[in-house]
């Protein structure tokens, strides 16, 4: 963009937008014949071990484009600028100053000011003054480049000279996220990102900043530190690609049931992308959300359990229960399996905890020995707290996979461990996230 007004003013005001050229490919290669001009180039590779024949078309493929039109600018990316002021007359033009604001829907920021109170800035027959602004582009809408020159005629008077550029500033990602609620503090971010540009980029970094509340895991590495995705995270336009993170509460937050409860921020992904030749991008997401949990009164956790064990071996697995409510608990434990004739497993328990006060949590182990091959449910599991005469019905506690008593875990089948949700239509959240600039 650029604008010059000579007629009515001594000087003259161009802006112009530095941006870096692309690759362009060439059309159809046209090599001369025998008998014009490459023709003594060909006779001396002819004899080079290391050369090609056709060795004159070697540089077709893609070549740079300099820059034709303004082009397309994203939020995180940063604008470059050139400002030229021009002496297009033939005396000195005195009291030059330059201004530069970049103006948005919600703001107005100063990038250049050229102005020399102490002595004025003196412009000869055919200077110029020049400089180059930069600006990280925080929101995305209409942007105005605000270029104005001062200066004093021959005469004495005070000139002025303003020119505005319009440019609008585009969204370059689009992130979508998920929570998903384990049955224990954990929570399972997946976050989509997908390039809404028109040209490819390649993120270098996708990040989740934890908030104070948690400390975050990265899953997208394997254990020996290669990432999980087989190349480069190169996203052509309208590809999108997913990362994954393990959020827990720290233990002075995980302790405190009303404290867990008013923990909503997780943190914020942080995102580095770098498109064409190597221009940098950054964003950041707001503060995410996590979906809240839905405790009831009590809360009942299996801390250690095993994915497979053999049919007629006694099975042994460790519960937690801990008291959510505003009031003190004496819980009485009932496992039950008389009452079911196909029942898969054999064994019971009948037995009262301590008095638990709120927020406090107790451990105790339950046994069972399986009677039926394949994947059983170990339920239900009644829970009475004897003090208000409430009752409690787990009809979930744990599942276990059977297998025949010869056996052997070589590595020829695999169970892993299931992650069992506690709310599993709730728990799913798609949801659009504003994006914003570090």
């Amino acid at each position: 963009m650029n604008a010059a007004d000579t007629e009515t003013h001594l000087l003259a005001l161009k802006v112009m937008r530095l941006t870096r050229p692309t690759l362009v490919g060439l059309g159809p290669i046209v090599t001369c014949e025998p008998k014009d001009l490459p023709q003594s180039f060909n006779r001396l590779v002819e004899f080079d071990g290391i050369a090609r024949t056709c060795a004159e078309a070697l540089g077709a493929g893609q070549t740079m484009l300099l820059p034709q039109s303004f082009g397309n600018i994203y939020l995180g990316e940063t604008f470059s600028s050139y400002i030229c002021v021009h002496n297009c007359t033939s005396h000195p033009v005195e009291g030059v100053s330059v201004k530069v604001d970049l103006q948005s829907n919600t703001s107005r920021i100063n990038l250049l000011m050229h102005e020399n109170k102490k002595s004025s800035v003196v412009l000869t027959a055919d200077e110029t003054l020049d400089d180059v602004i930069r600006y990280e582009v925080k929101e995305i809408g209409t942007h105005i480049l605000v270029c104005e020159v001062n200066y004093t005629s021959p005469a004495g008077f005070a000139q002025s000279l303003r020119k505005f550029f319009k440019f609008q500033v585009l969204k370059p990602l689009d992130v979508k996220t998920k929570f998903y609620n384990a049955e224990m503090d954990e929570i399972y971010l997946e976050a989509q990102i997908q390039n809404v540009t028109t040209g490819p980029f390649c993120l270098e970094k996708v990040e989740l900043d934890s908030s104070e509340q948690y400390t975050v895991t990265s899953l997208n590495t394997l254990p020996n530190g290669e990432s999980v995705f087989t190349s480069k995270n190169m996203l052509q336009p309208n590809n999108s690609c997913q990362f994954l993170y393990c959020i827990k509460p720290k233990p002075e937050v995980a302790k405190h049931i009303k404290t867990l409860r008013e923990a909503n921020n997780v943190g914020k992904l942080d995102i580095v992308w770098r498109s064409n030749f190597g221009e940098k991008g950054r964003l950041q997401t707001s503060q995410l959300q996590r979906l809240p949990f839905e405790y009831k009164d009590l809360r009942l956790e299996v801390i250690d359990a095993e994915n497979i064990v053999k049919i007629g071996t006694i099975f042994t697995f460790q519960c937690r229960v801990t008291n959510t409510a505003e009031h003190a608990m004496k819980l009485h434990i009932t496992l039950e399996t008389k009452a079911f004739a196909d029942c898969p497993y054999t064994g019971s328990a009948n037995f009262v905890l301590d008095v638990l006060q709120p927020g406090q949590f107790a451990e105790f182990p339950l046994t069972i020995c399986p009677s039926k091959l394949g994947l059983i449910k170990v339920s239900p599991l009644l829970i009475v707290d004897t003090l208000k005469n409430e009752q409690f019905l787990m009809t979930k506690v744990v599942e276990v996979f059977v297998v025949d008593a010869d056996y052997h875990q070589d590595g020829t089948f695999l169970l892993n461990k299931l992650i069992r949700y506690e709310n599993p239509i709730d728990s799913l959240m798609q949801k659009q996230i504003q994006l914003q600039v570090v």
